[in-house]
């Protein structure tokens, strides 16, 4: 199923909210190190709740590290990023994608922009620059799941 990769969290309370909404649906997180934070924050401790141990935490120590793991196990990355004009909602996704989001500061590099498989976004009011990275991987997340059928039962 759809799995969520979060390159270089800056901000532990979206890691923690993103690991409970993965504990909760049953998917599995990719934190691709380093993150901006120490991993046992109390404020990611919070937003996570009681969820974090039931949350499939994989770490991955450098995005090399990560790319060389999904290269190995053919799976597709789906970029969330702003730079895009392909709506999420016109996209057809595949049970083993990896929706990666990028650092809450900075986005991704440019390689790692260029290296994706797709670059997908949410259609936002013209005015605006973006949305809370948790509230966007929410929201691909739940689009992803219900095209391949992969809510928990």
């Amino acid at each position: 199923m759809p799995d969520l990769v979060l390159y270089q969290p800056d901000i532990p309370q979206n890691t923690g909210t993103l690991l409970r909404l993965a504990a909760c649906l049953d998917k599995t997180v990719h934190l691709i190190e380093p993150a901006g934070f120490v991993l046992s924050d109390k404020g990611m401790k919070r937003a996570g709740m009681d969820y974090l141990a039931q949350a499939a935490l994989v770490r991955h120590r450098s995005h090399e590290q990560f790319d060389a793991w999904r290269r190995e196990t053919g799976r597709r990355i789906v970029l969330l990023t702003t730079k895009s004009d392909r709506f999420y909602t016109d996209f057809e996704f595949q049970s083993d994608d990896l929706l990666l989001l990028g650092r809450e500061s900075l986005g991704v590099p440019d390689d790692v922009h260029d290296a994706a498989d797709a670059r997908i976004t949410i259609p936002m009011r013209p005015d605006t620059r973006s949305l809370n990275v948790a509230i966007a991987g929410a929201i691909v997340l739940a689009e992803a799941l219900r095209q391949t059928k992969g809510f928990p039962n």
